[in-house]
């Protein structure tokens, strides 16, 4: 069956229809990942004394594997890459760079901003999450 210009069937999906869908599905799986980081973050600082930009990387670190699990098995349709080994090395690369927004953003607000760590956080969450996204989107997931 051809379709006239304009068109569509039934169950034809807008590429933009596709985007938000897969946006609120990764925020869904940075929410449960955000919950796991913040929860390392205080106890390693609150509860065993560790300074808040190592602890801060480890949080980071571990919610990042819940966000790879999530991103290949549920949010994102189309994989760019074949080789899973190839996507999760880039995925990685990807996430050492959200690992740096989010160090630099916690640092800023905790240091210059005069904010709690817990505050800071989750602004920190929220500039490592817009990149994370755009860029794990572009290179890996169109």
């Amino acid at each position: 069956m051809q379709l006239a210009a304009g068109e569509r069937t039934a169950d034809a999906v807008s590429p933009a229809a596709v985007l938000a869908g897969e946006f609120w599905r990764y925020l869904l799986v940075s929410a449960v990942a955000l919950a796991v980081d913040f929860g390392v973050l205080i106890g390693l600082t609150e509860l065993l004394g560790v300074h808040y930009l190592f602890a801060g990387a480890a949080g980071f670190l571990i919610g990042a594997g819940a966000v790879y699990a999530g991103s290949v098995f549920w949010v994102f349709a189309h994989r760019k890459l074949s080789r899973p080994d190839l996507e999760m090395t880039i995925f990685v690369l990807i996430g050492v760079g959200g690992l740096g927004v989010n160090e630099l953003a916690l640092w800023g607000l905790t240091e210059f901003a005069g904010l709690y760590v817990g505050v800071s956080k989750m602004g920190a969450a929220g500039c490592s999450f817009a990149f994370n996204f755009i860029v794990r989107k572009y290179f890996l997931f169109r």
